[in-house]
């Protein structure tokens, strides 16, 4: 069958093409996604990627699969944008007025990702990671997988990613790549190494089940308590060592005393009203939000908020200011009482 819909792909054929790729789409965005960090740039590097394929059908031997093959022009293409570019903060729509934030926990190193829409992971085929993969899936799409992936060059981030997330075998990623096994493994040892260091020890069993009732218990009391400006409730919800970040600020926040802080330089304590609305994103819930002035019937975005949990509890907050994120996660720019 496949064979011929490859042939007539060849013939110029472009639903058997369609045929042949469309079953990927949605893995390969995802794939990118990790590599680069951005939904835009994934998607705009899925259509390179077809493009490439389309036009280089003649060149495909058949001696890995139509998957292995698509994978291997988007990883190089992904590369190709990093070494090109580089990984530089993107233009962003501020999320409301300036605010004089306190003095943080830490300073850390900027580094800019963007959150992922789980409505994007709806249409992922049903394909368990191969025999080498070192995470689970709902490990790899978390947000601090993704945040802890751009701490590491280009490379090593696709090897990974390849390797530990998708499963291939490292003579395969070699062939992906146009290396070594030896530069494989090396740089996936390397890549291990610093991902370590950076990620929380997996404890599978303390994370509620998304949208189950215990998940949804502690997310129905985290809305309730910014909706009413109740930052004691707030702090009851997190861990001791909770953090609050906001990519790509390099301002980072740790416990109740410093997280309790910087909620009451916001601008809605005691004065404008916010309300969040749901969504997912990395497999999370998370929330838009929105900032409502005194006496208006209009209330206009003011971010993204993902949160993390640890049993029953918030283990980290991270807020994203740019109000461009929300339409793609099908929310608007404004809301109407």
């Amino acid at each position: 069958m496949t064979e011929t819909t490859l042939d007539r792909a060849r013939a110029g054929d472009a639903e058997a093409f369609r045929a042949l790729t469309e079953p990927h789409r949605r893995e390969l965005q995802l794939h990118c996604y990790r590599i680069l960090g951005s939904v835009q740039d994934a998607e705009d590097m899925v259509q390179e990627t077809l493009l490439a394929a389309w036009r280089g059908l003649d060149g495909f031997q058949g001696r890995a699969s139509v998957r292995a093959w698509l994978y291997r022009i988007a990883t190089n293409r992904c590369l190709n944008a990093l070494r090109d570019a580089g990984r530089r903060p993107q233009p962003r729509e501020p999320a409301g007025p300036p605010v004089d934030v306190p003095e943080p926990t830490r300073r850390s190193e900027a580094v800019w990702y963007e959150p992922y829409p789980d409505a994007l992971l709806a249409d992922l085929p049903d394909t368990a990671p191969g025999p080498e993969a070192r995470y689970e899936t709902r490990e790899a799409l978390a947000l601090s997988f993704t945040a802890g992936l751009r701490h590491l060059p280009p490379r090593q981030r696709a090897v990974l990613v390849l390797r530990d997330v998708l499963g291939f075998r490292a003579a395969e990623v070699a062939e992906l790549l146009d290396s070594s096994g030896v530069s494989v493994n090396s740089a996936l040892q390397r890549a291990r190494a610093a991902l370590d260091g950076r990620l929380p020890a997996p404890d599978r069993d303390r994370v509620p089940l998304p949208r189950s009732a215990r998940e949804r218990a502690l997310v129905g009391r985290f809305v309730n308590a910014l909706e009413n400006s109740d930052i004691d409730g707030l702090v009851a919800l997190l861990t001791e060592d909770a953090w609050l970040t906001m990519p790509p600020e390099p301002l980072e926040y740790q416990g109740h005393t410093a997280i309790a802080r910087f909620y009451r330089a916001l601008p809605w304590w005691g004065g404008r009203a916010l309300r969040l609305v749901p969504t997912r994103a990395n497999g999370q819930p998370a929330f838009g939000s929105y900032l409502r002035e005194p006496g208006s019937a209009v209330a206009h975005a003011y971010g993204l908020v993902v949160l993390t949990l640890r049993d029953d509890r918030i283990c980290a907050i991270t807020r994203f200011g740019d109000n461009g994120l929300l339409p793609r996660f099908g929310l608007p720019r404004t809301l109407r009482d």
